[in-house]
């Protein structure tokens, strides 16, 4: 898919207004009516607006749409870091030499200052909104990626004595399983890992422990294509539910209430790598075991809102972005129909192939981000994978512990990218069946 010839700042020229964002009632200084006129203290006299260099530029314009003429985006189908919405990217690039008039790119200002805390304030708030959260929980942007909340979670929420139920159904909620056996009594109450991680138990049928401190699911099993359509009851005393919700966060609504804990790493489908959220009841923060590093402490990132120590700025900047994104879709309830439209195209393309695709998940719980499937003649699979590159379309080769194909359909993959792989996959069969 070709890219637009109107570079990035030619838009923004035309339409000033377009990416302002109404700043919170909390901040501390003015947001102007334009997005070149963002004041900033001037020590040496009065405030004065400052123009934003990039967008005044030609020079910068013309290889702006020189590049944009001479290149194209392909359709990354990406498992992570993934494929982000084309109008956040051209956002950023308006903004990145010189953020708002601050004269400074948000890779530059200090986390401590009037301009990135408006930020990060503004990216929690949004998605508070996206997610209807409460103010019973705090919501953290942290680092180390999910795999580290693995170890902080039960750091956080247990003594090394107590128990926790995992329902394992892939390679991530086995991980982490096991780094929870370091720090507390973990059990699997089920794993699909004898059935190749293709399945949902029934929660009916799951045997939990009524002392477990909590039930741990990975609500989207990124590896292997299942996703929890709904959740288990936790039936431990305290009622409690973790996910980690890496790979389907912000992709259709989710009521919160139903968990103590959620966790997801940004990557897949709200921001860059290097970027992971925790939303955790209140209640749940300030009961560390003594062993646990400050950095995996929630009280000490909930106390000094996400700021005790440099954050990802650059990121949490980008996530900001995406969930203004997601609320100027319409929410989660429009980004899921979205989603919907996308699974079912791509899902139908296998199944009406007669064998010569096939999807290994039970259809009843089949991701809608991540879709794999192998040939029926797997020799054909690195020859698919090649064939799909020279047409623009990445990054489909499976997970090398399962092989096979694998397209990551995230929010920000375009109904163009979905029907332009079904048409390949068609044309594919056509020549090799």
């Amino acid at each position: 898919m070709a890219m637009s010839t109107t570079s990035p700042n030619s838009l923004l020229l035309k339409n000033p207004n377009r990416h302002l964002i109404n700043p919170p009632t909390k901040t501390s200084f003015p947001i102007k009516t334009q997005i070149n006129s963002f004041p900033i203290n001037n020590s040496s006299g009065p405030k004065k607006p400052i123009s934003i260099a990039c967008a005044a530029s030609p020079q910068v314009q013309d290889r702006a749409s020189a590049a944009d003429a001479g290149s194209e985006r392909v359709f990354n189908f990406a498992a992570g870091p993934a494929i982000l919405p084309e109008n956040v990217l051209r956002r950023a690039e308006s903004e990145l030499y010189n953020w708002r008039g601050s004269g400074m790119s948000v890779m530059e200002m200090s986390h401590r200052g009037k301009e990135f805390r408006f930020i990060i304030e503004k990216a929690e708030s949004d998605l508070r909104t996206l997610l209807n959260i409460s103010s019973d929980y705090a919501v953290l942007f942290l680092q180390g990626g999910a795999t580290t909340q693995f170890a902080a979670v039960p750091l956080n929420l247990c003594t090394p004595s107590d128990a926790v139920d995992f329902v394992v159904t892939g390679s991530w909620g086995d991980k982490a399983f096991k780094e929870a056996v370091k720090y507390c009594k973990p059990n699997v109450i089920w794993s699909g890992k004898s059935e190749k991680y293709t399945k949902v138990p029934s929660f009916d049928g799951l045997e939990q422990n009524p002392d477990a401190k909590y039930l741990h699911i990975c609500a989207n099993e990124t590896i292997h294509g299942v996703e929890f359509k709904d959740y288990p009851m936790p039936r431990n005393r305290a009622g409690l539910l973790v996910a980690d919700m890496s790979s389907n966060f912000c992709s259709k609504p989710v009521d919160v209430t139903k968990f103590g804990l959620i966790y997801a790493g940004a990557q897949k489908n709200v921001g860059p790598s290097g970027v992971t959220i925790v939303i955790v009841r209140k209640d749940l923060i300030g009961n560390a075991q003594e062993i646990t590093p400050v950095m995996l402490d929630y009280k000490i990132h909930a106390d000094n809102n996400s700021l005790y120590n440099t954050p990802p700025c650059f990121g949490i900047y980008m996530c900001g972005l995406v969930f203004e994104d997601l609320l100027a879709q319409g929410g989660l309830v429009e980004i899921e129909k979205k989603n919907i439209k996308k699974g079912q195209m791509l899902y139908n393309a296998i199944d009406e192939s007669k064998g010569f695709y096939r999807c290994p998940v039970e259809k009843s719980v089949r991701s809608l981000m991540n879709v794999p499937f192998t040939l029926e003649k797997s020799e054909l699979e690195e020859e698919f994978v090649k064939e799909a590159a020279k047409e623009k379309m990445l990054q489909l080769k499976g997970h090398r512990s399962v092989g096979g194909i694998r397209a990551s359909i995230y929010n920000a993959m375009p109904l163009a990218g979905v029907e332009k792989l079904v048409a390949f996959m068609k044309d594919f069969q056509a020549r090799h069946g």
